[in-house]
């Protein structure tokens, strides 16, 4: 038997201060170019970022019980006296970056109030006749007990009525420890109203979060952890030659407690509750910035909770950790609706990232250009489409128009034109550009081998390739110096060239996930992947609130099917604290799980409470009661195999 580990989402990595290139003439010309494409002495946003300002604490850090430092907002702090934008950041990243480091409690209205810098996602508390309302609790149990503390510093102990998850997205559930245990939650048996007369909290989210959550976080979990790296450039340093800020944030806690609790009520319609004398209008937002994902007005404070569909920046409609693709057009189509309920009765909106918009105006605008930039994402790619254009040739097509292009928040901090064209492309067209060579290419190391080979000498190719990075040509030398690197990963010098240029894209990217992802992958060229990672998720307590249905998904998600083709095996299951029934059949190698079923012909009976399972599954000897075949549920567990969460990815 195999134990397992789960990594739930993200992974911490020792920074690097590995000393990269300066700003090459080129990319000098390439930024200063921005500041007559912008409008910079235009400050609103940072006004809005600053508005409202409690207790101010830019130099906040959180460390872990070993001293690690999960979470840093100190780090950014020199950008604020910064009088010159370095040559090796994007002036429109760097702006963001310093409205993104002001970091502490803010008032967004009497009675709703943020910890903001304190995580990647803010923690946003609400006032009711006689306690608080928390929505989203920030990625990790450390980070969200400092902003409860800092919190309560002002208004006293807080008395938690409600806690509530606007969307299936880690950094908006993973701190819940830091804000209640699992005591402190309702019974989810009850109804909403008896939950509430309880005394417990209520933990409230979007229908279909638990699923999701688990989907994107568990299932494929090791690969989004390993691809978040790059996305998040956790093992960069911050400053002007490493990470910036993401859009969204700072970018992400690293290396905490992560923790799921499910819903205890979960919101199915547009409905409207009242808690504890506070009422709540729901605006659900399936298969926008999250598959679940719900907006939110407060009638008593004239506040509208966006969650993540206005955040202050493009977004995404492809996520480079992977993810399900979103629907741009629903997205465009929810934040109109937004505005036609609750539009001209919001004098302040506020979401999970970034800072609240205010004055009624103001909020229509705001609304109406974030809505008009996914509208026009989606009507020019599928334009194009239908014009026999590829994903590749739409991406460089496709412009926006001046009026959006110079709206400061909705520049391409996090998400991009480019990859958010290609996002639609996916969603309607696939992976297939209709070119029969496509067809079943060969893989990247087996191409870029015969490539090299008709290229012929090799050096030849890096003497043409070192003259185009003198040219200033970044993005081809990489590209050709990858295939070099993918026949030869030995090859320093075209390791090398590949690095030096990627860092030049980095320096003039405007994403700061475009930026994470070059300089991690210059780095990794130059020090390689033999980096320990440090999980920050406990396999227990995160699994424990999966339904059993879900544990026996990720049994099978485990299962090496080609290893275990000729082992087969039928074990009964008998879960008594959820009272369910299971048959599990591994046949052909192949794990099928039938719910409600016990079969006489089974090689063993197994009886146990749900945590005893996944206990067993980790590889631990919990007291059970079996029948039969002892030995065939390790037989089902042997072929479960472990996956390396620091696989390669600038190279072979």
């Amino acid at each position: 038997m195999r134990k397992f580990t789960l990594i739930l989402a993200l992974v911490l990595i020792a920074s690097s201060c590995l000393a990269f290139d300066d700003a090459s003439e080129f990319t000098r010309k390439a930024n200063s170019e921005w500041y007559s494409r912008l409008d910079f002495s235009d400050e609103s946003e940072k006004e809005n970022a600053t508005r409202g300002l409690i207790e101010g604490n830019n130099s906040f850090e959180v460390r872990d019980k070993n001293g690690a430092v999960i979470w840093s907002a100190a780090k950014y702090q020199y950008m604020q006296g910064v009088k010159e934008i370095p040559d090796t950041v994007n002036p429109s990243l760097w702006r963001n970056t310093v409205n993104n480091s002001y970091a502490g409690l803010f008032k967004v209205c009497d009675g709703i109030y943020q910890v903001r810098g304190y995580d990647m996602a803010n923690m946003t508390f609400i006032k009711t006749d006689n306690g608080w309302i928390i929505f989203d609790v920030m990625m990790c149990k450390e980070t969200a007990e400092a902003a409860v503390s800092l919190m309560a510093k002002h208004f006293g102990k807080l008395n938690i009525k409600a806690v509530l998850y606007s969307h299936s997205h880690v950094d908006h559930y993973g701190g819940i420890e830091g804000v209640i245990s699992k005591h402190d939650a309702a019974d989810a048996n009850l109804t909403l109203s008896e939950q509430l007369a309880s005394g417990k909290v209520v933990i409230i989210a979007p229908e279909g979060f638990l699923e999701h959550a688990v989907s994107e976080n568990i299932y494929a979990g090791i690969a989004m952890s390993r691809r978040a790296q790059y996305q998040y450039g956790t093992r960069l340093e911050a400053g002007e030659k490493g990470r910036m800020s993401i859009g969204i944030g700072l970018g992400q806690a690293s290396g905490g407690t992560i923790n799921l609790l499910a819903p205890t009520y979960v919101v199915k319609s547009n409905e409207k509750i009242i808690i504890d004398g506070l009422e709540i209008q729901f605006q659900l937002t399936p298969g926008t910035e999250a598959p679940a994902e719900m907006n939110a007005y407060f009638p008593k404070y004239r506040g509208l909770w966006l969650a993540e569909n206005c955040t202050g920046t493009l977004h995404n409609i492809y996520t480079l950790r992977g993810a399900e693709v979103r629907d741009a057009g629903a997205w465009s189509k929810y934040i109109i609706e937004a505005l036609q309920l609750f539009g001209n009765k919001a004098d302040v909106v506020f979401q999970s990232h970034n800072w609240p918009h205010w004055g009624n105006e103001n909020i229509k605008s705001y609304l109406e250009n974030t809505a008009a930039i996914y509208q026009f994402i989606y009507d020019q790619t599928l334009f194009f489409i239908n014009k026999g254009y590829t994903s590749t040739e739409i991406a460089e097509l496709i412009k926006l128009p001046d009026g959006l292009d110079k709206v400061w928040y909705t520049r391409q901090y996090y998400g991009t034109l480019i990859h958010n064209s290609k996002a639609v492309y996916q969603k309607y067209m696939g992976w297939y550009d209709a070119n029969p060579v496509n067809l079943n290419l060969m893989t990247p190391e087996k191409s870029a081998r015969k490539l090299v080979e008709y290229l012929g000498d090799v050096n030849e190719v890096l003497k043409k390739a070192n003259r185009d990075y003198e040219n200033g040509e970044y993005q081809w030398v990489a590209q050709i110096t990858r295939e070099i690197i993918f026949a030869d990963p030995s090859n320093k010098k075209a390791r090398e060239l590949c690095a030096k240029s990627l860092e030049q894209l980095a320096w003039q990217a405007e994403s700061g996930t475009w930026r994470n992802a070059y300089l991690t992958a210059s780095l990794e060229l130059r020090e390689g992947t033999s980096f320990t990672g440090k999980y920050g998720s406990n396999l227990m307590n995160m699994m424990q609130d999966m339904t059993m249905e879900m544990i026996l998904d990720y049994v099978s998600i485990r299962n090496n099917d080609l290893a275990a083709q000729n082992d087969d095996v039928k074990i009964n299951l008998v879960i008594t604290d959820t009272k369910e029934s299971f048959f599990v059949e591994r046949k052909h190698g192949v794990i099928l799980v039938f719910k409600g079923e016990n079969r006489n012909d089974a090689d063993m009976t197994l009886t146990c409470e749900k945590m005893q399972f996944i206990a067993l599954f980790a590889g631990q000897s919990p007291q059970v009661k079996t029948t039969g075949d002892t030995s065939a549920l390790k037989k089902l567990f042997s072929c479960c195999e472990n996956f390396t969460p620091t696989f390669n990815i600038i190279e072979p």
